[in-house]
Formats: C-alpha cells, structure tokens, sequence
C-alpha cells in the first residue's frame, strides 16, 4: 500500500496541473487536427479568407476536438491503465478525477461550440456531430468490433470538411474531397501505429486490427493500407472531371505523393515488420501535409 502511495505521490509531483490538462486534450493530436481543418479553409477562401473566422475556427476547432479527447480519457480510464503508452495519462495516474476532466471538456464544448455557431449553424453542427461520434460511438466501439476504425475515420475526417463549411457556410465538392481523402488516409496510417502497439492494444482488450485465426495480426495489412491510399486516386480524379479547380501540375503531383503512400503499404504487405510499419506512418506524417498544401497552391 505504501509503495502504490509513493508511486501516486511521485506521479503527482512529476506533473504540473497545466501539463494534465495539456495531456487531457492530447495537446499536440488537437493542435494538428486544428491546423488542419484551418488550411482546408485557406483552400475553400483563397484570398477571401477572414481573420475572424479563422480565428473562431482555430479556437472553436481546438476546443471542440479537446473537448473530445478529454470524454475519450474518461471513458477509458481503467484501459489506459493496462498500456504502457497511456499509463501516464493524468486519469490513470490518479492525479486528476474523472469529474474534474469532464467539467473541464464539457466546459471546452460548450465554449468551442459557440465560437463555432459564430461562424455559421452547419460549422457548430458538424463539429459537435464530429464530438458525439468520437467521444459516445467510436470509443466504445473500439472493444468489440474492428469496424470502429472505420467509425472513428469519420470524426478524423470531418476538421476538413468543417473548414471548407466555415468559409462556404454549405457542403460543397471540394469539402466532400478533402473529406474523402482524410477518410481514405486514415487507414493506413492507423494500422500502422497500431501493428506498431498491438501487443499494448491487445492486453487492453482493443479490436482494432484484423487477426487471423491464431489471433495474431492479419498478414495482409498493408495490402488493405494499399487499398485504402490507392483509393484516393481515383477521388481527386473524379473532383477534377467534376470542375474543382486544381491544375494539372498540382493534380499530379496529388497522385504521385499517393502512388509512394501506397508503395508504402505494399512494402509492409511484402514484409511485414516493424520496420516497413514504421516507413508506412512516417510517411503517412508527410502524405496529408503535401496533398493539403498541393490544393492550397493548386
């Protein structure tokens, strides 16, 4: 008893109440979700775009997807407990009470709600859509069927769509594309972390990654991260024919930078490690960035 005390002290000690809360929202995963859905606005306004809308985008983006992951702390307290990674988390670590996490993410909610109803309906919609998805269905989901990740890549996808909604106030063509290339995008990017941190998600209790029979991870992985990033191809060629105005070098360069994603997924599928996992993620850190700003000069 007195050792479990003395870790808990020592937990205490090593955080700061600023650093929880940071850690509580996963400070860094909603900071790039927010600059995300900005340069899908940057892409929808060119060089319409409004300092304060951007700003209550930015603002209300980040609260709402705090907001999100603070709900998604709570909920899974007892099973970030088991994982080496998430261990450390102020709710497993006993330094911070589920109540006080959910006063502070329902207040970030409200709050981010409201910078967004500011912008216009449909932007407050989608993002509180994208919050009760993420935070009362993926979550739970995730501990009994691989389908959550599919569920999941819905609310991962929405900050774009969100961002082009915020200058256009309606659900447009390219909204719908970015859309589409975040959802198509999130696959392999999350089978790879997860091969990466199976053995933590499986001790969990977490159905995230196809098996096979024996229970290990399905050795065609990367031929379904192929799938999914090649997928994307035919998407911002379906847009273009459509009239988004993208030029030609800019829509190449979009297909190539996917071609060398999918390449990716078939090196791991050929041989599956965690070395080509992890040629899979790091790849999937520059893919979005590149195809975003590619639409953005484009």
């Amino acid at each position: 008893m007195s050792k479990v005390l003395a870790k808990n002290i020592e937990s205490v000690a090593q955080y700061s109440k600023s650093q929880d809360y940071l850690m509580l929202v996963k400070f860094r995963l909603t900071l790039m979700v927010v600059v995300t859905s900005v340069l899908a606005y940057f892409i929808a306004a060119g060089m319409s775009f409004d300092w304060v809308v951007m700003s209550l985008l930015f603002v209300g983006g980040f609260a709402v997807s705090g907001a999100a992951n603070g709900i998604n702390q709570v909920l899974e307290k007892e099973f970030d407990l088991l994982m080496e990674r998430t261990k450390n988390r102020p709710l497993p670590a006993d330094r911070m009470k589920s109540s006080e996490a959910v006063l502070f993410s329902g207040s970030l909610l409200v709050f981010g709600v409201i910078c967004l109803a500011l912008i216009n309906p449909l932007t407050a919609f989608l993002g509180m859509f994208s919050f009760v998805l993420y935070a009362f269905l993926y979550t739970p989901l995730k501990r009994y069927t691989t389908l959550s990740v599919a569920i999941g890549a819905i609310p991962g996808a929405l900050p774009l769509l969100i961002g082009v909604v915020a200058h256009s106030g309606v659900i447009t063509t390219l909204g719908l594309v970015l859309f589409f290339v975040q959802f198509l995008w999130q696959f392999p990017h999350f089978w790879a972390i997860g091969y990466l941190s199976f053995d933590d998600y499986d001790k969990a209790g977490y159905k995230l990654l196809p098996k096979d029979e024996n229970g290990k991870i399905d050795r065609n992985l990367g031929f379904y991260s192929a799938v999914y990033s090649i997928l994307i191809i035919p998407t911002v060629l379906c847009a273009y024919y459509a009239g988004l105005e993208t030029n030609v070098i800019a829509l190449g360069a979009i297909i190539l930078t996917t071609i060398i994603y999918t390449v990716m997924g078939v090196r791991m599928q050929l041989a599956p490690s965690r070395k080509t996992a992890l040629g899979l993620m790091f790849s999937s850190f520059f893919y979005l960035p590149i195809v975003l700003m590619l639409y953005l000069i484009g």
